[in-house]
């Protein structure tokens, strides 16, 4: 039987589909930690409004800025030698945090960009994982890789329970010890694909930039995974601000949240996988604009913005599965760096969005313009994918080109 043929657990390699999902998944815990902590942290160091999003979003913006570089070792070095050592630098960041103290806002913004490290694993696990699949599969294994985006649920849920027991500077140090696990599991059961392309030269890499192609999967990622992350970071704080909930019960929203967007990863995949990348992306963005437009209003009841926000994550994390299903089948070969690129992009995005919603606030004592910005973007996302669909659907995603559904 051929790859071509195969079902998708037999074409691929499951132990390393398995590895790369959960050393993504305890990188993004750690990379989001701030967000859960940052209640209790701002008001230890006393922060304003500004300063609190400005910490949550710096780690976001070292991540985006990481994973070019990030994209580049994982070509030259691999993905497995790569993430080890992107591994080793987080543990070594948090455990510094740990024994010496966070005592100030610029040391808060300091672990902030070592923390950008975790987020550059996005950069290593979809190319580790995606190099093992082939084409009419890469929305699943993009999707199962990528949905290690579940791993804010985990800090979420623990790290404001954990901070109210025993101080949120002893969360850094706990958190070693599952990226330690992850470490021992990744050494032992990640590979290689076979069929890795040769090492290029910077410039080479910088090549793809000539590509319109390469600037319209960039934007539409800044919206997707830029809206999941931006948000994921902000939530905390929104559902303290806004409805005055203690920041454990904060974390338990949050999760809901996350938890919806990081579960629809894969199956937005799948989804496009059956449908087509573009159909489905088209119709993520028009649910999450819808969704985030109306918490926009500043709705009463804190469980009805709930709703709607989970509504509007579960949308926005079909569609990162959407735009990885494209992804591979438009730049197979430049896979590594275009993924470095596109989830360079989906950082900066989060970073002004959580940045920007803290600025909101600051400046008018509400989220509300900040929200209805977001959404409006994602409106100008809808247009722009519906202006370049009949192409890629004649070019690289006609069906003598690929198996995949475009």
């Amino acid at each position: 039987m051929t790859t071509q043929n195969k079902g998708f657990w037999q074409s691929g390699h499951t132990p390393t589909l398995f590895a790369a999902f959960f050393y993504f998944d305890l990188s993004f815990m750690v990379w989001y930690i701030l967000g859960p902590l940052a209640v209790q942290i701002a008001g230890d160091l006393g922060l304003s409004a500004q300063q609190r999003g400005m910490m949550v979003a710096t780690p976001i913006l070292s991540g985006a800025l990481l994973r070019m570089a990030m994209g580049i070792t994982v070509d030259h070095l691999g993905p497995k030698k790569a993430g080890l050592i992107g591994q080793a630098v987080v543990m070594a960041a948090l455990g510094t945090a740990w024994f010496f103290g966070i005592h100030s806002y610029e040391q808060a913004l300091m672990l902030g960009v070592a923390l950008g490290m975790a987020g550059a694993a996005f950069a290593v696990a979809l190319p580790l994982a995606c190099r093992w699949y082939p084409p009419q599969h890469q929305g699943k294994a993009m999707g199962i890789a990528g949905a290690g985006n579940s791993g804010t649920v985990l800090a979420a849920l623990f790290a404001p329970t954990l901070a109210g027991m025993f101080g949120w500077q002893n969360v850094f140090g706990f958190a070693v010890l599952p990226l330690g696990l992850a470490f021992i599991v990744y050494l032992m059961l990640a590979k290689d694909a076979p069929e890795c392309p040769p090492a290029k030269t910077f410039g080479e890499y910088l090549s793809v930039l000539k590509d319109k192609d390469s600037w319209w999967f960039m934007f539409f990622y800044s919206i997707t995974f830029g809206g999941f992350v931006g948000l994921a970071g902000t939530l905390p704080g929104y559902f303290h601000d806004q409805y005055g909930l203690d920041p454990k019960v904060a974390g338990f929203y949050t999760a809901a949240c996350v938890f919806a967007g990081s579960l629809f990863r894969p199956l937005g995949g799948a989804i496009a996988d059956r449908i087509g990348g573009i159909k489905a992306l088209l119709t993520m963005y028009t649910f999450a604009a819808a969704c985030i437009a109306v918490v926009g209003i500043n709705l009463p009841s804190s469980f009805a913005a709930l709703a709607f926000f989970v509504a509007g994550m579960l949308a926005l994390g079909a569609g990162n599965g959407s735009v990885f299903q494209l992804l591979p089948q438009r730049f197979r070969k430049e896979i590594g760096v275009m993924t470095g690129l596109v989830g360079m992009a989906g950082g900066i995005g989060g970073f002004l969005l959580a940045a920007g919603l803290g600025l909101a606030k600051q400046a008018t004592g509400s989220y509300q313009i900040g929200l209805w910005l977001f959404a409006s973007l994602g409106l100008v996302a809808w247009f722009g994918l519906s202006s370049v669909k009949t192409r890629w659907r004649t070019t690289w995603g006609a069906a003598a080109v690929t198996a995949a559904k475009v």
